[in-house]
């Protein structure tokens, strides 16, 4: 599965809040609404959901996945000094 670049996912995200907050204010306002409805849209395609809110929280998790760091591996422990005697 391919997985929607993180910069661009949150951008969309940060819209998507913006134009939620926009259309709470002025409810009976179209273009607002559309802008709305086009962001919910996108972010439930980037994401493979159905609905938009399945589509926030599935960007919500993906965002606050951090990348797996490679750990090189650790050198062999140094035996101790054989006590010599």
């Amino acid at each position: 599965m391919l997985l929607p670049d993180k910069q661009t996912l949150a951008r969309l995200l940060s819209h998507y809040r913006a134009h939620e907050r926009a259309v709470l204010a002025q409810p009976h306002e179209p273009a607002l609404r559309r802008r709305f409805e086009d962001t919910a849209y996108t972010l439930c395609v980037l994401m493979g959901e159905r609905t938009a809110r399945e589509a926030v929280h599935a960007a919500e998790r993906y965002l606050s996945r951090t990348r797996p760091t490679v750990r090189a591996p650790l050198a062999p422990a140094a035996s101790p000094p054989s006590p010599t005697g």
